[in-house]
């Protein structure tokens, strides 16, 4: 189907946000933070998302049924660095492409590599349909280039749809150099917990199949407890299922999940609030065969990272190496991740518990 395009530019973001193009319910509109930071709203009759065309093309927030889907942190508005942990308060980041994870031991990356705050050269709105209906969305280039070691283009794209309240999100990394590349690739997908939700996953939650992380990165300061807090968690991970507000998930729990997909590829994951709704994420375990589940409630953030689809486990470059976890990607060659993610009213999240029970 055909496809519309409109380039965008950075004198285009001023101080007073500015619709740019409407299709019926979907427009796109920018605008610059009062940091610098270039931002863009796609909106359709339900809802919004914020991103950042020129910053890693986060999705910075996410708004449908009344409320915010994104983490709850100090951070205000984005910032203009590419310091992980500097401008950590968007929904969802794009980590890798060379390296991802916590650095240790050896290495000698960036936390969660050198995609999340990349600086774009290139950014477009798109509209058009495809066979989830009409969308408008946000589309980019960020070209990597390092002197002797890695030449890339990450890709990433959004589309929201009208009349829906879930979107999707891939992307795709091109290798342009003449060798292999090492490949390695997380979408840091951060929802909001609510006290008592329940996560219901295609996923058997056994020891085995819902493990807890052993390890504690260099920037996490466990609290007294913390550790038999995991203890009990690795020999019964069912008790993190239901958001108790008394669960100890401070500072973080990690936990590595093996999903189970749907005769049509996809796992599921959802996040289902006491009113009955939902968050809600997809993705696809042939292209994204490690799940993460990341949560971290504590007096200054709230966040639930119920699945981040990955290539690897998070433990840096040199482990996941060890571990074979590091894909190599050809001269040439594309790798390409598929997820949708969003907000499920009530009757969606009844369907969709369904469906996650047929799988299990």
């Amino acid at each position: 189907m055909s496809q519309t395009t409109v380039h965008l530019q950075q004198r285009l973001f001023g101080e007073k946000e500015r619709v740019l193009v409407e299709n019926g319910p979907l427009s796109a509109s920018v605008w610059r933070y009062d940091s610098g930071v270039a931002g863009l709203r796609l909106k359709n009759e339900l809802g919004q998302l914020v991103m950042l065309p020129y910053q890693g093309q986060q999705i910075w927030s996410v708004q449908f049924g009344g409320r915010e889907l994104a983490m709850r942190t100090p951070f205000r508005e984005p910032r203009p660095t590419r310091v992980y942990l500097e401008t950590y308060g968007g929904f969802l980041l794009h980590c890798g492409a060379t390296a991802m994870g916590v650095p240790t031991g050896p290495d000698t990356h960036p936390l969660h590599g050198e995609l999340p705050n990349a600086p774009y050269q290139k950014a477009w709105v798109i509209l058009g349909a495809d066979a989830h209906g009409e969308y408008i969305g946000l589309s980019g280039d960020y070209e990597h280039i390092v002197f002797f070691n890695d030449h890339y283009v990450a890709t990433p794209e959004v589309r929201l749809y009208a009349g829906s309240s879930l979107f999707s999100v891939s992307i795709s990394i091109c290798n342009l150099k003449g060798t292999p590349m090492d490949l390695m690739y997380l979408a840091h997908a951060n929802f909001r917990p609510v006290d008592n939700g329940r996560l219901i996953y295609s996923a058997a939650c056994t020891p085995q199949t819902v493990r807890v992380r052993k390890s504690i990165p260099s920037h996490v300061k466990p609290l007294p407890g913390y550790a038999e807090f995991l203890a009990e968690l690795t020999e019964h991970p069912e008790r993190h299922n239901v958001l108790k507000p008394g669960l100890a998930f401070d500072p973080e729990v990690v936990f590595f999940v093996d999903y189970a997909a749907d005769p049509t590829g996809w796992a599921h994951t959802m996040h289902l609030h006491p009113d009955g709704t939902a968050d809600y994420i997809a993705h696809r375990p042939d292209e994204l065969n490690h799940g993460i589940r990341w949560i971290s409630r504590t007096a200054d953030q709230d966040t639930l990272g119920m699945c981040l689809p990955a290539t690897a486990e998070p433990e840096g470059y040199h482990a996941e190496k060890a571990k074979g976890n590091v894909r190599s990607l050809a001269a040439d060659a594309v790798a390409r991740f598929d997820m949708r993610m969003g907000y499920l009213s009530a009757d969606e999240a009844q369907q969709m518990q369904a469906k996650i029970e047929e799988i299990l």
